[in-house]
């Protein structure tokens, strides 16, 4: 799983996609992406609700919650994010996600940082959709 990231990490000459599980497709994956629900909390804080139908687990949402967010912050003129927390949740058949990241200029200190451009280019190449 995380050797996928890693292999376009690398194509992509990407300095750092710490925590990065973009996976793309695979044999019988076919998701739907809903919405996505931004909110600024702050001037480096956003929070973001997505929705998604075809989820293999909790790292299907994360992907997509890390590609809104890191097209958010390139939005904003930031260059960086940090993950804060995720909640997950089920309605219906669609499962959801509740995510909220830093955003900054300057790499931020953290387990779980990405820098934007590059996650955004990676979330094109696999297809996830982008805010």
């Amino acid at each position: 799983m995380r050797a996928n990231a890693a292999a376009l990490c690398a194509l992509l000459f990407c300095a750092s996609c710490e925590g990065a599980a973009i996976l793309g497709g695979g044999a019988g994956f076919a998701p739907r992406y809903g919405t996505v629900e931004t909110t600024l909390l702050a001037e480096d804080l956003v929070s973001l609700t997505v929705t998604m139908e075809g989820a293999r687990g909790a790292g299907d949402l994360r992907d997509f919650t890390d590609c809104a967010a890191s097209q958010f912050a390139l939005i904003r003129g930031a260059n960086f994010l940090r993950h804060v927390r995720t909640n997950l949740g089920e309605e219906g058949r669609a499962r959801t996600a509740d995510a909220a990241y830093t955003i900054s200029r300057e790499r931020p200190r953290g387990d779980r940082t990405l820098d934007a451009a590059a996650t955004v280019a990676a979330c094109r190449a696999a297809g996830i959709p982008t805010v």
